[in-house]
């Protein structure tokens, strides 16, 4: 069996004392073995953004669907416990030169030699936070251990363990393949940002004279370090698309804090400011922030949460006393906190809360300084940091639009060369869900695209074009989607390419896509859209079939989700998955939420065994169907094949109040569906697909499809040089699929057709 490439799965946090902070990722045995992997080889893992990692066996290992991560990992990836991650396999390169960033004590105190044995055999990408821990896990050559650690202790004291620091830049040797991990080995180079740095070992020529090799100066763009000032150039806030009304907000917010202080207090208020920042993850809240601070002529000091978060208590706050000291050290200042719920989390929030709280408090009360948290997931925010005297008030930066993207799209692509005929609006509406971190990485692999197109070889100059775009678009993961639910492929498959099914796909039209393609005739007529659909009908006769059509029709974000996956025996996790998937289909608008066998979702409440978690997965769906806040681009769909057993009041009007029946196909159907499925088959010439199908009565579409398959292993058997199914290969296997739909339910179901 070859090894897989890559592999998604759902990250766990790791609780091993031994793999603290160390950059190591356990999976199960059997995934390592498909990877081709063995224990302590490198991997890349992809969440919001990519890092590296050792991989190792889980001692206890949780399935073959889960990584465990330890938490600098996580921060490295940008995920959190329960997110979806990839993982692939890496191929190691040492790297010619590594230069970091640090705490003052740390940059004045380890000298380059000691902080390149501290980080021997550890593997790194460029923007990953590392601990200075030795990589002792395994058995590197040339790494000491023993070594590192007293230089490290003699240099930091007892600190040294939690102290951690950030690859600013990293550069491979020439010829690497791109999808390399780096890392640290004896011929590193590595350095303090704009300090010292060691030197590779000297190579002795023939005149027995040790050749000095020193490291170039690399330019470290500002966004690395994990709280700093920063000073790179900002946005202009005239192409903050989509965020103009916020924009202007904040800015008048800022002018009357910075230069009209005495008017505030003259009428009675405090001249502070906290703002919290919301919005979806990648949409652009730092960029916000800096943009019309820029535009204020604020400075900014940035401290990222989950890197202050993800080192000792103590250091932790030492940090976010140092950025609070920072900032209200000129005015006027934004102290800038980026993803405050990883620092501030609203379940079990640590002790360091309280300190950190308390920190911010004193810069949101100081006189030129503006306190900004933003936060993907403003739920799971501390709710103390919303008092009178922390964050009293919030600007949401809504995830763009069909034309919004395509706005950003021009914003992004201002200075790239593109081919006359691009058309940005097409693949403005191809991206929905897409956000601005979303667009920088298609045009990033877009550009990979028409590089490789152009070829090395080429007259003129490369220009973009539509269809690099296009196809980006299928490699580029949207950050809405990176975590939760299983997402559906459309695989291109649209609506006009499934047969018959003419009334089904009619009613499917307006139920679905009108609503999103329409949505100025609704509000002309004065009435709202549908807020979802019932597929019922009997199994195997293509509803999520249909589904994928719909998806690729209206160019749909789709979330999948098994009734069964969302039912959780512990109190409160079932509600909590719903709400999830919700708010994820809320962030990747326009979005469809298919509840696959939604029976046993949502059924009959009071009837059934399971301490009723049941009846409260039914209430939470029928809040987020139906309550205080309407679904706005989300339509949702539920599919079964027992109507009957759904609980009623999710099906009345304003919830899943469209029926809509998949009838069993007829002759005519049925004809078609041996032909798609026998596309790739060569038939002989005594087949005919018309004269079978009017013979396969009761059998569904899935029973056409393995009749097909059947054939063609039934000619296999026959012999394994066939190259053809004949009549009699077809009759063969005709005795061995019997039809699955069964008369009693399938009179059932057409009643209930009728009834409804």
């Amino acid at each position: 069996m070859s090894a897989l490439t890559g592999v998604d799965l759902l990250a766990r946090l790791g609780t091993s004392a031994g793999d603290a902070r160390r950059g190591v990722v356990r999976l199960h045995p059997e995934v390592i073995t498909a990877l081709g992997l063995q224990s302590w080889d490198a991997v890349r893992v992809t969440g919001v953004r990519t890092t590296a990692a050792l991989v190792a066996p889980a001692a206890d290992p949780a399935g073959p669907g889960t990584a465990v991560l330890d938490e600098t990992t996580m921060v490295n990836a940008g995920v959190v416990d329960g997110s979806t991650v990839g993982v692939i396999a890496a191929p190691v390169v040492l790297a010619r030169h590594v230069e970091l960033a640090g705490s003052r004590l740390a940059t004045a105190a380890l000298a380059p030699e000691t902080l390149r044995l501290a980080l021997t055999g550890k593997v790194l990408l460029p923007g990953d936070t590392l601990s200075l821990l030795p990589q002792d896990l395994s058995q590197v050559p040339g790494a000491d251990a023993a070594g590192a650690r007293r230089g490290l202790a003699a240099a930091l004291g007892g600190t040294w363990t939690t102290e951690l620091v950030t690859v600013t830049a990293a550069d491979p040797p020439a010829g690497a393949e791109p999808h390399a991990a780096l890392a640290v080995g004896p011929t590193t180079v590595v350095g303090w940002r704009n300090g010292a740095s060691t030197t590779a070992p000297a190579r002795v020529a023939a005149t027995g004279v040790p050749a000095r090799v020193t490291a170039a100066p690399v330019a470290v763009p500002a966004t690395a370090l994990p709280e700093e000032v920063v000073t790179e150039p900002a946005v202009a806030v005239g192409d903050l698309v989509g965020h103009g009304d916020a924009a202007r907000r904040l800015g008048e917010w800022f002018d009357l804090v910075f230069r009209r202080p005495e008017l505030l207090e003259r009428l009675g208020a405090a001249a502070r400011l906290g703002v919290l920042v919301s919005g979806p993850e990648g949409v652009g809240k730092t960029t916000f922030v800096r943009s019309v601070a820029a535009a204020a002529d604020a400075r900014v000091v940035r401290l990222d949460g989950p890197a202050a978060a993800a080192i000792e208590a103590g250091a932790a706050a030492a940090r976010v006393r140092e950025c609070v000291d920072d900032a209200m050290s000129t005015s006027p200042g934004v102290l800038l906190v980026t993803d405050a719920e990883v620092l501030l989390p609203a379940a079990d929030p640590p002790p360091l809360s309280t300190l950190v709280l308390e920190a911010l408090g004193r810069a949101a009360n100081t006189g030129g300084v503006a306190l900004v948290v933003t936060s993907s997931r403003a739920e799971a925010l501390d709710p103390r940091i919303r008092g009178a005297d922390l964050v009293d008030r919030e600007l949401t930066l809504p995830a763009p639009g069909d034309r919004e993207r395509a706005e950003l799209l021009r914003v992004l692509l201002r200075g790239v060369p593109l081919a006359k005929d691009v058309d940005l609006d097409t693949v403005g509406a191809r991206t929905p869900g897409f956000v601005a971190g979303d667009l920088v990485a298609l045009r990033r692999e877009a550009a990979v695209r028409a590089a490789l197109r152009v070829g090395p070889d080429a007259d003129g100059d490369p220009t973009l074009e539509t269809d690099d775009l296009l196809g980006a678009v299928t490699s580029v993961r949207p950050a809405s989607l990176s975590s939760g639910s299983q997402t559906l492929s459309s695989g291109g498959l649209t609506l006009e390419r499934v047969g018959d099914m003419v009334e089904t796909k009619q009613a499917l039209t307006e139920t679905v896509l009108w609503p999103l393609r329409y949505p100025d005739s609704f509000a002309r007529l004065g009435v709202d859209p549908p807020r979802g659909v019932l597929l019922y009908g009997p199994p195997g006769c293509g509803k999520t079939f249909l589904v994928r059509a719909l998806a690729g029709t209206g160019a749909l974000n789709v979330f999948v989700v098994k009734g069964a996956e969302v039912l959780d025996k512990f109190v409160g996790e079932s509600e909590r998955a719903v709400r999830a998937l919700f708010r994820r289909a809320a962030a990747a608008a326009p979005a469809l939420v298919f509840l696959d066998e939604i029976d046993a979702l949502a059924p009959r409440r009071g009837g059934s065994t399971d301490a009723g978690v049941a009846d409260r997965v039914v209430a939470a769906l029928l809040t987020e169907l139906d309550g205080a806040e309407p679904l706005r681009d989300v339509v949702v769909l539920g599919a079964t094949n027992r109507p009957e057993l759904i609980d009623p009041a999710l099906l009345r009007p304003g919830r899943l109040e469209r029926r809509v029946y998949v009838p069993p196909p007829d002759a005519a159907a049925r004809a078609d569906i041996l032909r798609a499925s026998s596309r790739d088959t060569p038939l002989a010439d005594d087949v005919d697909l018309d004269a079978l199908a009017e013979d396969l009565d009761r059998y569904s579409a899935a029973d056409c499809a393995a009749l097909i398959r059947e054939a063609a292993l039934t000619a296999m058997r026959a012999s394994l040089d066939s190259t053809e199914v004949t009549a009699s290969d077809l009759a063969t296997a005709r005795a061995a699929v019997r039809p699955s739909l069964d008369p009693a339910q399938l009179a059932a179901l057409e009643a209930y057709a009728d009834q409804n």
